[in-house]
């Protein structure tokens, strides 16, 4: 922001719902070692203060996932249990959060998943080629089964954030990193309370009615809209 010919630096806190970030990563991007896909992240996150015209400062980035699961489910395909703490995605997800709590100005909040409705089904995907005959049960492969397990506090934990940020008047700007709409209260609140409020779904497509409760709609790599447009 310029005024009277100088810049002003906002302080910007961005908020990164993980799950949605890790998806639509690995979606665009392919897979990556924990690690490297923390360095992604970071240096994502850090896109949000010098581009679309500004040079801000960081206040913090904070970041919202469930600790990996440790709970023994049974999958049907296989037809044993599955012990979770044993698994690839186990090990992955704890060393990425390991990763993360090493970086400065990250804060992890973590929610708890639901794991009494845990189970493992039929990618929606798959279903689909299943209705259509285009595919028999005889030939389903252990790929074509996922984990179902949902998260629990996340998206409170990113509304309480905003509102004690809004409140105490500790940023100018909140940028969300999210695909989800279930952020609208929290960001009427804080554009009440003066903030400049960014959505960044990363190039997922958002509900028309969503432009009103936002100040501004950006996506810092343009591989993220080109990957939604395909």
């Amino acid at each position: 922001m310029r005024k009277n010919n100088t810049v002003t630096h906002l302080k910007t806190a961005i908020l990164v719902d993980g799950g949605f970030y890790r998806r639509r990563a690995q979606s665009v991007f392919g897979d990556k070692t924990a690690e490297e896909r923390a360095v992604e992240l970071t240096n994502y996150c850090k896109r949000h203060l010098n581009t679309h015209g500004e040079d801000n400062d960081l206040y913090r980035i904070f970041y919202y996932d469930c600790a990996p699961s440790k709970k023994r489910i049974y999958h049907p395909f296989l037809k044993q249990q599955v012990d979770l703490g044993k698994t690839d995605l186990f090990e992955w997800t704890t060393t990425f959060l390991n990763e993360l709590k090493k970086k400065r100005k990250f804060a992890i909040r973590l929610g708890k998943l639901a794991e009494e409705q845990a189970h493992y089904t039929i990618r929606p995907e798959v279903v689909k080629k299943l209705c259509n005959g285009k595919l028999n049960f005889t030939d389903l492969q252990e790929k074509d089964f996922c984990l179902e397990i949902d998260q629990k506090g996340v998206d409170m934990k990113i509304g309480l954030d905003i509102a004690s940020m809004a409140y105490k008047q500790q940023v100018d700007q909140i940028v969300l990193i999210s695909g989800d709409s279930d952020f609208v209260s929290a960001a009427k609140l804080a554009r009440r309370e003066g903030i400049d409020f960014i959505l960044d779904p990363l190039g997922a497509a958002i509900k028309p009615d969503l432009f009103e409760h936002i100040d501004g709609l950006r996506t810092c790599d343009k591989l993220y809209t080109t990957h939604s447009q395909r």
